[in-house]
């Protein structure tokens, strides 16, 4: 999302090469192009002018110690500052009360509140906690409906709401509710409008008056822009929000609300939101975003889905099969693409890749598509368990079969067998310890890498 902004901090690195340290000069141009990046990835003004500010001020005749360039002397600085920023360290939920912990939803329509909630409720239960959803939004068609069809989706129970009821009553009956059937947490999802009025505003001050939320979660549009600076300004001044969720934080916009709203609301953010799948909420940590916006990537995240997507069995048995040079078919080639597919798929891996790295890839590789994972596990799936076991037996007839039943040309058949057979070479040097070798011969190898 911030790759613009991250393309620019890279530039400002190397217009610092050859410098022996950090002076008024050279810091005062490479700020001028910090400035532009903020500005031009949509940060806020005030907020702009306060950071540049705060790391002109710790950069001004820092050394640049041992075998430190001045760039990276820079770099560490405006990492401090950007992580700063964002809140500093990650901040969890709060749920230390007598349960019901109550969260409360707020933000405009169209931010994602309600799917937010779902994804919420599905995070709190993979915590064994107990949750309870209902929704306070009587305008919006089809919103209560909505909730409901996500607390099915995602196992919790739901507080049934209508239309003519009052918004205060619904939520005050949940809560009640709530109590009495031991539920460890109420998330209620409330009502947005297209844009900031007092009657809204009115409504939920009147929420949170009558439920006491020992959280109150502002959930705002990352794609927004200045706008969600605006409103950010808007909902702190009317409650005591004690956290941010940002959703679409996978999009293709500028992003500078991300760098903007903890700064205006002086509420941490708690969440991104990262695509459609319930699954997409995770933790914000500031520190994490920060090296991911310099171009240093998100290993510590990469670390954590790889350990919730991957199935350790399968791992090992893969390990064996490698560390013995024999054995690896079309089952096991398989079975490695989904275990990539439920860590997010190729893109998200991508984006939590240091720069370099994920330049090197797509460099070596060509474009990033997911869609040309899922097509290539469909091709095998369209083949028999002795056809996976022994692709020497994919002849013409074979692979016309396959091709007609995975929906694909018998071009597309014949590429992912090439890259199979690419793949069994790479075991091979892995076995061999020929890693330099097996590096040069990735190109092609990973379906969507083309």
């Amino acid at each position: 999302m911030l790759d613009g902004l991250t393309t620019r901090l890279s530039g400002v690195i190397k217009t610092l090469r050859g410098h022996a340290r950090l002076t008024e000069a050279n810091v005062q141009e490479a700020l001028r192009e910090v400035r532009v990046a903020l500005l031009e990835a949509d940060v806020a003004l005030p907020v702009v002018r306060e950071f540049i500010a705060r790391v002109r001020e710790k950069a001004l005749g820092q050394e640049v110690a041992g075998s430190l360039t001045p760039g990276q002397a820079l770099v560490g600085v405006v990492y401090d500052e950007l992580a700063l920023l964002m809140g500093g360290a990650n901040a969890d939920l709060n749920l230390a009360t007598v349960p019901p912990a109550t969260i409360l939803m707020a933000g405009l329509q169209g931010a994602g509140k309600t799917t937010t909630a779902g994804k919420l409720a599905r995070l709190l239960k993979e915590r064994r906690k107990k949750v309870l959803l209902v929704s306070c939004d009587v305008y919006r068609p089809a919103a209560i409906q909505q909730l409901e069809t996500l607390a099915q989706q995602v196992e919790v129970d739901f507080f049934p709401s209508s239309a003519g009821q009052r918004p205060v009553d619904i939520a005050v009956a949940a809560q009640d509710w709530a109590r009495r059937h031991y539920h460890d947490v109420l998330i209620v999802d409330t009502a947005g409008r297209l844009a900031i009025d007092e009657q809204m505003m009115g409504e939920i001050r009147d929420l949170h008056a009558a439920v006491s939320p020992i959280e109150t979660l502002f959930v705002v549009d990352a794609m927004q822009g200045q706008d969600a600076v605006n409103t950010a300004k808007a909902f702190a001044e009317a409650l005591p929000l004690t956290g941010v969720v940002l959703t679409k934080l996978d999009g293709d916009s500028r992003g500078g609300a991300a760098l903007s709203v903890r700064h205006v609301t002086g509420a941490p953010i708690k969440f991104a939101g990262v695509g459609e799948k319930l699954a997409g909420l995770e933790p914000f940590h500031p520190d994490r975003m920060a090296s991911r916006i310099l171009g240093m990537g998100d290993v510590l995240s990469l670390v954590e889905e790889a350990r919730k997507g991957i199935d350790m069995e399968e791992a090992e048995k893969l390990a064996r099969k490698v560390k013995s040079g024999q054995g690896f078919d079309l089952e096991d080639f398989r079975g490695q693409l989904l275990q990539m597919k439920k860590m997010g798929g190729l893109s998200a891996l991508m984006d939590k890749l240091p720069a370099q790295l994920a330049q090197a890839a797509q460099s070596a590789g060509g474009q990033m598509d997911d869609r040309v994972l899922r097509r290539t596990v469909g091709i095998i799936d369209s083949m028999t368990a002795r056809e996976r076991a022994k692709p020497e037996l994919l002849k013409a007839s074979r692979k016309r079969r396959i091709a007609a039943g995975a929906g694909v040309s018998v071009q597309e058949v014949n590429r992912l067998l090439n890259q199979f057979e690419q793949m069994q070479k790479m075991m091979k040097m892995v076995q061999k310890g020929g890693l330099a070798r097996m590096m040069r011969g990735m190109k092609g190898m990973i379906p969507g890498m083309r």
